[in-house]
């Protein structure tokens, strides 16, 4: 039997693409994308679900990363992209796969007036901008003046971690922060006031009620907990052994600084190389090196 208070968190990939990429729930997608874009959502009609992702060419882009991508009936692509796992290079990583979906609108011989506008969102489990915000969105523009060189590329971030930064301003009833508040939500509680505040949100908890039900749902979502679980104890425990070389070669470093300034010293009372090194335990050559750089 299934615990009753058992919900999944939507920010796993498969429970998200249930709710936000199935065609018999569109209406939830275009909600999302209506609040992100700050576009209305009469702008998404006729929109198709490319079920095809981009295909991921790189080992770490294969675990805990979904993307859900779609086509504007005047053939704007928008990718979604929910990822859990923290990735280094992240920007840079964007613009690869923001590059591939855009140059891959048209072939040899076409004309660049088929290339339409293309649209990355990331909804990311960590930080990866350095600014005071909870998302952000970011265009091609002339450095002084702001102008936009062209409208073509369109890449937001939303920074799950940063719900919980007390120095970021957030207003409640931003739709976007309901959203990622909901993405986050790791109760019914939680959901079902969210729910009350948003009709789309609503929907979206009715859904995952639904697929929190069922059995075979349930054993995959453990399954994939368990292996995100992992990935992110392999990356903390790197992360670890990382600091402790860092303090262990600082404090080397910080030893034989130490112990430079005494060889100086003792080069400056005239004393032996050979008592310097003993005192010291430096090489004979950086006394013998210091020595030559006192002398001059």
């Amino acid at each position: 039997t299934i615990d009753d208070n058992f919900i999944m968190s939507p920010k796993y990939d498969f429970v998200f693409k249930y709710i936000f990429g199935n065609e018999k729930h569109k209406d939830l997608l275009i909600a999302l994308l209506s609040d992100i874009l700050a576009v209305p959502e009469e702008e998404f009609d006729g929109i198709e679900i490319i079920n095809s992702e981009l295909i991921k060419e790189f080992k770490e882009d294969r675990k805990g990363i979904l993307d859900v991508r779609v086509r504007t009936k005047s053939g704007k692509q928008i990718d979604v992209e929910i990822q859990i796992l923290p990735t280094e290079y992240m920007p840079e990583r964007t613009m690869f796969y923001w590059s591939k979906m855009y140059t891959s609108q048209i072939k040899q011989g076409d004309t660049y007036d088929k290339l339409k506008k293309c649209v990355t969102i990331n909804i990311v489990d960590f930080k990866c901008t350095p600014l005071k915000k909870l998302y952000s969105s970011y265009h091609l523009t002339e450095d002084e003046t702001g102008y936009r060189l062209t409208d073509i590329l369109e890449v937001y971030f939303l920074e799950i971690p940063k719900l919980f930064d007390e120095d970021i301003e957030r207003d409640e009833n931003d739709p976007i922060v309901q959203w990622m508040e909901f993405l986050d939500a790791k109760s019914k509680g939680v959901m079902e006031m969210l729910a009350e505040k948003n009709k789309d949100i609503k929907k979206a908890y009715d859904l995952l009620q639904i697929i929190s039900k069922d059995e075979k749902a349930r054993m995959l979502y453990e399954a994939r907990q368990a292996e995100i679980s992992d990935q992110l104890t392999r990356i903390k425990s790197a992360e670890e052994k990382g600091r402790k070389k860092g303090r262990k070669e600082g404090r080397e470093e910080g030893a034989t600084k130490k112990a430079i300034r005494v060889a100086e010293k003792m080069l400056g009372r005239g004393d032996s190389i050979e008592d310097i090194v003993d005192m010291t335990e430096l090489p004979k050559e950086k006394v013998v090196e210091l020595k030559k750089k006192y002398q001059n």
